[in-house]
């Protein structure tokens, strides 16, 4: 890894592991990533509805790739959260959809805040916590039915092998959902962003430790690999608001949390600016 992905990876555990010793789950839910609302709808400030939002986002995630509590035969049964942060998604599927749960952080302080918060909700026999690498995972193939990555594949740099990390660990005919930021897709007639967009990314990337690309880019990537039924939405209408009540609203009590703080304005320049988006990945591994 070049000296600055190793500074950047350095900064991304460090921003989360602050975050994790002082995330207040009765305020702000246990879920770190966007929440889902309906536009007409947006969810503003630290109410009810905010931690709701979040819990929904899972929803819409995995109703989008298929799946469904009602039904027996579509439930997921042993998942992989990569990115779990304090283990929020994993303990609502185990809890929802009686699933068993593995996650994996590059953060020792978010797997203990994970373990310990799973332990007092009683599900210590459904899911676990490890600290591992997303593109590196400690794990046999083809091993789960569903590879989940909610808000963390922006942050990773090495999205060929991280892509090819998640079809690896996925079972024959086992489902992955990716729910992340990136950057708006390419017309036919660009070879590249503008200028002016680049330079926002770069400014909120120094700030958030983020990598960008496209849905289309990762799509391209997921392509190369032998994956079925790929399908992708721009859920950018549906979190933008909540995007921008979470930043302003966020706990910055440290240095990396603070600086991550910063990028508020530089996401709403993005968001007016067409340049940012939020959206869903899923795909089958093929039998």
């Amino acid at each position: 890894m070049a000296d600055v992905e190793v500074v950047q990876e350095n900064g991304i555990v460090e921003m989360y592991e602050e975050a994790a010793n002082m995330w207040d789950v009765e305020q702000w839910g246990e879920h770190q990533h966007e929440g889902f609302c309906d536009i007409d709808s947006p969810v503003s400030g630290l109410t009810p509805d905010f931690k709701l939002a979040k819990t929904r986002t899972i929803e819409e995630a995995l109703l989008f790739a298929g799946f469904s509590s009602e039904n027996p035969e579509k439930r997921p049964r042993n998942v992989v959260d990569v990115g779990c942060g304090i283990g929020g998604s994993s303990r609502h599927i185990a809890k929802k959809y009686g699933a068993n749960c593995q996650g994996i952080t590059l953060g020792a302080t978010e797997v203990q805040r994970a373990t310990a918060l799973s332990v007092a909700e009683g599900l210590a026999d459904k899911v676990s916590f490890q600290v591992a690498d997303a593109t590196e995972q400690p794990f046999a193939d083809g091993q789960f039915d569903l590879v989940w990555s909610m808000s963390s594949s922006e942050h990773v740099h090495d999205k060929r092998k991280f892509v090819s990390e998640l079809v690896r660990v996925a079972a024959p005919g086992g489902t992955v959902i990716i729910v992340s930021y990136f950057h708006r897709n390419l017309d036919s007639s660009e070879e590249s962003l503008q200028p002016r967009e680049t330079e926002l990314l770069e400014k909120i990337g120094e700030l958030s430790f983020s990598k960008w690309c496209s849905a289309a880019d990762l799509i391209k990537l997921l392509q190369s690999h032998c994956v079925e039924d790929i399908k992708t939405a721009d859920w950018t209408p549906h979190v933008a608001s909540f995007a921008l009540a979470r930043s302003s609203s966020r706990p910055c009590v440290g240095p990396k949390t603070t600086k991550g703080g910063k990028m508020a304005p530089l996401m709403v320049e993005g968001y007016e600016m067409g340049l940012i988006k939020f959206g869903i990945i899923t795909c089958r591994k093929s039998l």
